[in-house]
């Protein structure tokens, strides 16, 4: 006969249920109070089984959270003091599972309430038990007197929806719902393997499904998410997950790098490393590889080493050239670091992190990262500007400004594709839901003298 594994300082008591709420909880709390990310989430802190849950509990609470928090305060007789702020994220994820998974009441319930003990505080259980069973009596009602708010309806900080409505007055609302809903999961093909017409074969062999994408000539989104050892030749490098927004890099500076072999390419903030190993699949360049966080930088390595791929790997500041041995390139890319608008349905802890002001700081960077860069360009050479935002300051506006100030500077961004819309002197995607993310493509040549 089994026996339940005892609690200890706060840890797996033998009940999976209760264990992945209170790991849940833990991992939300300091998200909830601006002091984290979701991207330090230790899924194997649950059992195996458990880690899909544990997934969707965290993020599914970041996503909902403007409305969850709503609703928590009105089922509230007052808040939980700071020290309890787990107990408070314990509840958010209570309200999450009742309104917005198929997971059983009771268990919803029963399972958030118990998990309160492994966070070392039994007392608990009857507030969150009280809270959650007088949601489901009064669902409708509660949920009615918050929604009068827009922005808990909308489930987005009142500031970015006000941006977004003056960014893109028809667009936003599109964009609104398309954050509320988790991003699909596509594919790259590695056409050194396979086309991606017959990698969809074998995908089907193994029981998966999936569309080729519309834009990306690589890419395959699938009908269903799966985990990336479900999919045929990952290990071997066969195949790379990668929105297909992202994949657009890759065709845009492709008739600059098709026909010169072993050109000289600047990634200028590589880190995770999706679109430099797509370059070199794609194409015969030299390609350094820079990145500001180390630790980022060790995750290109590891993206490239299962690929077969090599890059020059530099750690460094891209608003600096200490690092530059004065060898101009002939083509650059700066996915700039941004506020992350395009892919806060894969990122929704970004409606909790960022702030409005935020995003003036973060065009500042983008413009010192432009000034950097663009000397570093040989004349005739491309530059490729991108961010993953949705915002004018960062993107249109960030290009019409670097233009005014540089004379060299000419726009060669497509105007024949298929995808997305024209913004200033580039191209803006906005996040589709089940299709692409959001993202900002803009492509600059410089002029010989």
């Amino acid at each position: 006969m089994s026996q339940k594994r005892p609690a200890q300082n706060g840890r797996a008591s033998g009940n999976s249920g209760q264990d992945v709420r209170a790991a849940a909880a833990r991992a939300l709390a300091p998200v909830i109070a601006q002091q984290g990310s979701l991207a330090n989430l230790d899924e194997h802190s649950v059992v195996a089984r458990d880690r899909s849950l544990l997934k969707e509990l965290c993020f599914g609470t970041c996503r909902q959270l403007p409305r969850l928090e709503a609703l928590a305060n009105t089922l509230l007789k007052q808040p939980f003091k700071k020290r309890d702020s787990d107990i408070h994220a314990l509840l958010l994820v209570g309200i999450y599972q009742l309104l917005y998974m198929r997971i059983p009441a009771h268990a919803a319930v029963g399972e958030t309430a118990g998990a309160a003990r492994l966070l070392g505080k039994e007392w608990a259980t009857r507030v969150l038990n009280g809270c959650l069973r007088r949601l489901q009596r009064e669902s409708e009602e509660l949920q009615a007197t918050v929604d009068k708010d827009e922005s808990v309806a909308l489930a987005h900080p009142r500031w970015l929806l006000d941006t977004l409505r003056n960014a893109w007055p028809e667009q936003w609302r599109t964009i609104v719902d398309a954050n509320n809903q988790p991003g699909p999961m596509t594919l790259r093909v590695n056409q050194h393997y396979n086309d991606r017409e017959a990698y969809l074969e074998r995908l089907v062999e193994q029981g998966l499904s999936g569309e080729l994408c519309a834009h990306a000539p690589d890419g395959i989104t699938l009908n269903v998410p799966c985990d990336v050892t479900s999919l045929p030749g990952f290990a071997e490098g066969h195949v790379s997950v990668q929105d297909e927004a992202a994949q657009l890099c890759a065709a845009l500076l492709g008739p600059v790098l098709a026909p010169r072999h072993g050109a000289q390419v600047l990634d200028a903030c590589s880190a995770p490393g999706g679109k430099t190993a797509h370059l070199l699949e794609q194409f015969d360049i030299a390609l350094t590889a820079l990145d500001s966080d180390n630790q980022r930088l060790s995750r290109v390595e590891d993206t490239l080493s299962r690929l077969g791929l090599t890059a020059n790997l530099q750690h460094a500041d891209a608003t600096q050239r200490d690092w530059w041995n004065g060898t101009p390139f002939e083509a650059i890319l700066l996915d700039a670091p941004c506020s992350g608008t395009g892919v806060i349905r894969r990122h929704p802890d970004i409606k909790t992190l960022r702030r409005k002001e935020d995003i003036r700081k973060l065009a500042k960077l983008q413009q010192q990262m432009l000034d950097n860069l663009w000397p570093m360009l040989r004349e005739g050479g491309t530059l490729l500007y991108a961010t993953c935002s949705v915002l004018p300051e960062e993107n249109a506006k960030q290009i019409e400004a670097f233009l005014a100030r540089t004379p060299d500077a000419n726009v060669t961004t497509p105007d024949d594709v298929a995808w997305g819309t024209p913004s200033g002197h580039g191209r803006q995607l906005f996040p589709e839901a089940g299709r692409h993310d959001g993202f900002f493509y803009a492509r600059l040549e410089k002029r010989t003298a």
